[in-house]
């Protein structure tokens, strides 16, 4: 079906160039077929000033030729005789004493145009220089006018294709939270009571305690994915105290091996935040840090204030990200490592950009040396 569908794409694709080509040749000849017209009509006129030259001189002058030489009312020309004195038609606001003006004119209609000897007696009494009429210059930008149209054609089906498949992606990432949250609920439910009937029985009540922190978290994940595709709700939050307690429960599940310190300009920096998915951008971003640093560094998270901006730096020294991959790695399916899905930074992505109205991008990276991604909340 998707081969298929593919196929129709390409076809209908191939065959909107070949119209587009069909389109833009045949302005190209309209084009050459008005300037060959164009030519004819200025080489008649110029016949018409010869005519009247010896009309002049026997004092008889043909009505035709009167009319041929009036009725060009759209070609800019300029005349120049073999004395250098100059005349002109078709051209507004001209002085015949600014020679700047004109050189520049005369330069302008050759590129255009070839110039038209006018012969007397065989002999060149003055020369012709003429430019594109009116029409033929809008006609030499149609191609052009085309062109943009079609782009923007091809822009706004492209931008509808985008938008439809990214609110494809949104309703099944939707689907699937929804699926996971529920899926999940049913085992927790049973887990539950089983805590209860192991309490009746005078267990160990330290492995009572670890059991139900591990129901509690499950709660906590269940809640998280249960929000994805819904609005969540925000309040004014403790920035600095939500990100410390984050942290501390990673502490305590990740390698000895890897120090994490947190510093920040203030104890108490409020924005709106919704804590559950705050905290599971928080997690995702040091889980891959840790994975950056293969178990081993240094991550630094830093809170900074800037007028009304919030600023969460976490910083780890780890293997680095190349520059072309900055924006590529919030990509659903986008990881570098052999395991994994990918949908740990676009999630976060999500969180921070859809739901919280912030911001977040790799600030830098130095191969082997460092990496730093930043978040930015708007201050409550």
């Amino acid at each position: 079906m998707n081969k298929t569908k593919n196929i129709s794409n390409w076809v209908l694709v191939f065959f909107s160039l070949i119209t587009i080509s069909i389109i833009l040749w045949n302005t190209f000849l309209f084009f050459q077929k008005f300037k060959v017209e164009e030519r004819s009509k200025m080489e008649i006129w110029s016949l018409a000033q010869t005519e009247l030259t010896k009309s002049l001189e026997n004092d008889n002058i043909s009505n035709l030729t009167l009319e041929v030489l009036k009725n060009n009312s759209t070609t800019p020309m300029i005349k120049v005789n073999k004395n250098g004195e100059i005349e002109y038609n078709n051209i507004e606001d001209l002085n015949v004493k600014d020679s700047i003006k004109i050189n520049k004119l005369i330069r302008k209609f050759k590129s255009e145009n070839s110039p038209i000897k006018i012969y007397y007696d065989n002999k060149v009494i003055e020369t012709l220089y003429y430019g594109n009429s009116d029409v033929i210059n809008k006609l030499k930008y149609y191609p052009l006018a085309l062109i943009l149209i079609i782009l923007l054609f091809i822009s706004l089906i492209y931008f509808y294709y985008k938008s439809s498949k990214v609110a494809s992606l949104n309703m099944l990432w939707t689907g699937m939270a929804k699926e996971t949250a529920h899926q999940i609920g049913t085992p927790l439910t049973s887990l539950m009571g089983w805590v209860e009937i192991l309490k009746s029985k005078n267990i160990d009540s330290s492995y009572i305690n670890e059991i139900e922190k591990d129901i509690d978290r499950l709660n906590i994940i269940s809640e998280r994915f249960n929000k994805i595709g819904s609005k969540p709700i925000l309040k004014i939050t403790n920035l600095t105290s939500l990100t410390q307690i984050s942290l501390d429960y990673l502490k305590t599940r990740i390698s000895k091996r890897v120090k994490i310190e947190f510093t920040s300009s203030n104890t108490e920096l409020y924005c709106f935040l919704n804590e559950q998915l705050y905290s599971w951008t928080i997690e995702n971003i040091i889980k891959n840090s840790v994975d950056a640093i293969k178990g081993d560094g240094d991550i630094l998270i830093k809170i900074t204030e800037k007028k009304s901006i919030l600023k969460i730096t976490i910083n780890d020294n780890g293997s680095g990200i190349n520059k072309s991959d900055f924006k590529k790695i919030f990509n659903p399916g986008y990881t570098s490592k052999k395991r994994g899905w990918g949908l740990g930074l676009s999630l976060s992505k999500r969180i921070i950009e859809d739901y919280h109205n912030g911001k977040i991008f790799v600030k830098s990276s130095e191969k082997n040396v460092e990496t730093i991604i930043q978040i930015e909340f708007d201050k409550a």
